[in-house]
């Protein structure tokens, strides 16, 4: 088998929680080592539901293919242990408060002194410094402190509050962030020999996607922005993005309306952007008549963006996922549990989710016994 990119890389891993274990993740689907390192309560993940096997498969999602080593680090044997480990090392990764890693003497400044070339990341609510450095934070209040949440808001037709947070994109933006930085740090100790300290913020992380609304808050007398969402169909919903002229004009033959075309209302862009809503009632006139498969089906065909609304487990169960091998599956005695493999691939097949996630301290012995 080829090796995999980042066979050789060791990474020490003080994270918790999701946006810190989702960037170490994926440097174990790349092929680093990964320390996993935990106390005797264990990362609080390892107790959340689902339960497989005894164990959290939600845990297992962001640390499989990880080892396991439980060291208390207030301990002058824990101590001890941790220097040596981090000696050892390419990466540092950690998602404390700032401050905490500098009272246990394994900040970045401590660790360069005698480790220059260290690649180290520190993932914070706010980053390591400015007035709110210090403040906690978890990914729904950064969406409701990031502008994120009432820009969505906005953009709804019937919402009077922001909506409930149920996926944390702040975390999974930070872990993505963190991870080319770490890339991009490990290529420049490879060119100039010189280590880094990475500062990674939640909320840098989301102002970052939030593209088009900068702009917005910059120049608040933009044209209203054209904005896609649900038309009904027969059974449910489909989403219909007609972007561009020539998407345009297939649906409208695609739908059986060529007259749309030449219609002063739809005819160009800017007419369409002015009456959007009567674009919209136009295409729903078509899809409320036909199920959303039947939409989806004629449209596509037609090279017009469509598709129903599915559930998750409908999106992991795709043809097109299982074509791409998207899902693994992680082992454990009650038959596994399915991951997303990371979305990207090398042609050498050496990126994937290594399915097995670590017991609380099961490498201790084999990762300290290396130190002596």
């Amino acid at each position: 088998m080829p090796t995999a990119p980042m066979a050789g890389i060791r990474v020490v891993d003080f994270t918790t929680v999701i946006a810190g274990p989702f960037c170490t993740r994926l440097l174990a689907d790349c092929g680093a080592e990964v320390i996993k390192i935990e106390t005797e309560a264990g990362d609080q993940i390892r107790l959340v539901p689902p339960i497989s096997d005894g164990a959290s498969s939600y845990f297992g999602h962001l640390n499989c293919g990880k080892k396991s080593v439980v060291l208390d680090l207030r301990s002058d044997e824990g101590h001890r242990a941790i220097k040596k480990l981090i000696a050892s090392a390419d990466v540092v990764v950690e998602n404390f408060r700032p401050g905490v890693m500098k009272r246990l003497g394994l900040d970045y400044a401590d660790l360069a002194v005698d480790h220059a070339d260290l690649i180290y990341c520190a993932i914070s609510g706010f980053g390591q410094t400015g007035p709110r450095a210090m403040e906690p934070a978890y990914a729904p209040m950064i969406h409701a402190g990031s502008g994120l949440d009432l820009a969505q808001m906005e953009y709804q037709d019937e919402l009077t509050q922001p909506e409930k947070c149920g996926v944390f994109n702040a975390d999974v933006m930070a872990s993505l962030y963190a991870f080319g930085a770490i890339q991009t740090a490990l290529l420049g100790k490879e060119r100039h020999g010189t280590g880094q300290f990475i500062d990674v913020a939640l909320m840098d992380s989301i102002i970052n996607l939030l593209i088009y609304e900068c702009q917005m808050a910059q120049f608040p007398d933009l044209p209203p922005r054209i904005l896609y969402g649900p038309t009904r169909a027969k059974d449910g919903f489909v989403i219909v993005t007609p972007i561009g002229q020539r998407i345009f004009e297939d649906m409208a033959d695609a739908m059986g309306h060529p007259e749309w075309k030449t219609d002063p209302r739809f005819e160009v862009a800017a007419s369409r952007r002015e009456h959007w809503g009567e674009v919209v009632a136009a295409m729903e006139s078509w899809t409320s008549t036909r199920t959303a498969r039947e939409c989806e089906d004629v449209l596509v065909a037609a090279g017009v963006p469509c598709s129903r609304y599915r559930t998750v487990g409908e999106a992991m169960n795709d043809p097109q996922s299982q074509a791409r091998g998207l899902m693994a599956t992680v082992q454990d005695g009650a038959g596994g549990y399915q991951v997303p493999n990371p979305p990207f691939k090398f042609a050498d097949g050496t990126i994937g989710v290594v399915p097995v996630a670590p017991k609380l301290g099961e490498h201790n012995e084999e990762v300290l016994a290396g130190l002596d």
